[in-house]
């Protein structure tokens, strides 16, 4: 991927007075993609369901946002902050275009960049949680670490994998902004099911992966930054982290009744129908089958 074509966003920052507190459940939606495999292990420990009540906002109190002053980034002070600065700015760029097709102004997420622990809207959280998406204060958070541990726990190597990430988070905030995280947390409040193969919480996700497909195929488009191996790369990270993967892998079993994320062939799918169509409109995960 040829990523240096990218323009620099000027919306990465990163707590000027390090990370606060540990991980606590709850208070927000924004599970990231190794929180499944965190939550798993914790249940496992001690003996309740930890991943039920996160979803549901009942394993915490929601958190305010985080006191701790925060800074601009240098883009140019390495290579992992430039490749960040480079994608965001792409998402930037390719959702503008798309809310301006449809009369609307979009409002571009802060990506905030910490190490170990951090303070969000939505709670603390730590590294294990994996990048995520706060609604409460419309930021993605990354650790950088999580890259490698991409590449060493998830096999999923490669620009465009680490790209994919980033614009998966991406894709929730465009949810937040066009309504979609109200709706779910209507429905949640009137019964709906989150958890299961058939749940909220997979096909909020599901489109999020497709919303990632979007922003592939059109800032292709615009930039011709993919290689060959590219798009294998980031399906290949999709595959990686499908829930029956991930439990597979943690606990030998898959359990379709806890699923959040989605099947690894759902993940493909979707993030595939984003990216052939380039088109929002083809993302509708909450119509028929997932």
């Amino acid at each position: 991927m040829d990523w240096q074509k990218g323009r620099s966003s000027d919306n990465v920052e990163e707590g000027s007075g390090g990370g606060g507190g540990g991980f606590i459940p709850g208070g927000g939606r924004g599970l990231g993609i190794g929180g499944l495999i965190l939550l798993g292990v914790l249940s496992l420990i001690f003996k309740r369901d930890l991943i039920t009540p996160f979803l549901a906002g009942e394993g915490g109190a929601p958190g305010q946002a985080s006191s701790q002053p925060t800074q601009a980034v240098s883009c140019d002070r390495d290579e992992q902050t430039q490749f960040v600065c480079k994608i965001l700015g792409a998402t930037e760029d390719t959702w503008g275009q798309v809310f301006a097709e449809h009369g609307a102004q979009y409002a571009r997420p802060r990506l905030h960049l910490f190490t170990g622990s951090v303070g969000t809207a939505c709670g603390a959280a730590s590294t294990a949680v994996g990048p995520f998406y706060c609604p409460g204060d419309q930021k993605v958070y990354l650790d950088l670490s999580f890259f490698q541990e991409l590449q060493d726990r998830f096999h999923a190597a490669g620009d465009f994998a680490r790209a994919y990430v980033i614009a998966h988070e991406v894709g929730h905030h465009v949810q937040k902004l066009i309504g979609v995280f109200d709706k779910v947390e209507q429905a949640r409040r009137q019964g709906a099911p989150m958890e299961g193969a058939d749940g909220l919480s997979v096909r909020q996700e599901l489109q999020a992966d497709c919303f990632a497909g979007v922003w592939a195929n059109r800032s292709q488009r615009s930039l011709n930054w993919l290689q060959e191996g590219d798009v294998e790369s980031a399906l290949n990270a999709a595959s990686q982290i499908g829930d029956d993967t991930l439990q597979r892998e943690a606990r030998g079993t898959v359990m379709p009744d806890s699923f959040t994320h989605g099947t690894s062939a759902q993940r493909v799918k979707w993030f595939k129908t984003g990216f052939q169509s380039g088109d929002i409109g083809s993302c509708d995960t909450f119509a028929g089958e997932p």
